[in-house]
């Protein structure tokens, strides 16, 4: 009878463990595919709260995000026919950058990661918040080529930033693509998707996933909660435009922001 009531407990236990996993990925994903970006913010917390490492826990985190990234293209694949070219220099010069990112990772100091990341997703909140038209239409914006040197070279540092933290950088090519090329939010999350969600991941995740063995009962829950959170939210911004979109979007940069630089303060102290 013990053996039995402690057998019920544990499955009881996993089970609401496994519940909460999915539900915190679903609508941390949700988010993630109306704003471009910051499904780490409660994701990768959540891992390491159930005892992961933390490289493997980033690892799984990146490989659910990119169930995240096809489900959130394949609700807006009409949107990237016209932008395949950007998508090919964004993967050329970032995928190096997401490599040597995830190389390095285990020799740079977190906290000051974690630092400047943070002060840089409140500061793109508060530019958001501030600049009232930013990113509510696509308009043409004169591209000459110190535009597109400038342009690559922060696709690259973008890239080692998502090697080795997994909170903000989506946020970051989101931007920058409304910047740079005039894009509306729709359009740039759709690339950021694709570019990002799917490629830069999926590479970070391999290359991650050789420090340690994945949790495979965990990663399964991660990629369903993922996918259909980011088929959802993708489809909520189709439906509501890009007012959803950019106000979802300072949201949670700020909230990004915030948790990255908490982190950063308590690693200091």
């Amino acid at each position: 009878m013990p053996y039995s009531i402690t057998l019920i407990g544990t499955v009881d236990h996993s089970l609401y463990k496994s519940i909460s996993i999915f539900l915190i990925s679903f609508f941390s994903n949700t988010f993630s595919a109306i704003s471009g970006g910051g499904a780490g913010l409660l994701q990768l917390p959540a891992l390491i709260l159930t005892g992961v490492p933390y490289y493997q826990a980033l690892a799984s985190h990146k490989l659910a995000t990119v169930a995240l990234g096809i489900g959130g293209s394949l609700r807006n694949y009409r949107s990237l026919r016209n932008d395949i070219q950007v998508a090919w220099q964004i993967l050329i010069f970032g995928l190096p950058g997401v490599i040597l990112g995830a190389s390095i990772v285990e020799y740079i100091s977190e906290q000051y990661l974690y630092l400047f990341l943070g002060i840089i997703s409140i500061l793109l909140a508060s530019y958001s918040f501030f600049k009232s038209d930013l990113g509510l239409s696509t308009g043409d914006t004169k591209f000459n080529l110190i535009h597109k040197i400038r342009f690559l070279i922060f696709i690259f540092l973008i890239g080692i930033l998502n090697g080795s933290i997994s909170s903000g950088t989506g946020l970051l090519v989101t931007i920058l693509l409304i910047k740079t090329f005039g894009m509306d939010f729709l359009r740039s999350i759709s690339l950021t998707f694709l570019t990002v969600g799917i490629f830069w991941n999926f590479a970070g995740a391999i290359f991650l996933s050789k420090i340690g063995s994945l949790p495979s009962n965990l990663l399964i829950i991660l990629i369903i909660g993922s996918f259909t959170g980011g088929f959802f939210g993708a489809h909520l911004s189709k439906l509501k435009g890009n007012i959803l979109i950019k106000k979802t979007f300072t949201l949670v940069c700020f909230s990004v922001g915030i948790s990255l630089l908490i982190k950063s303060i308590k690693s200091f102290l």
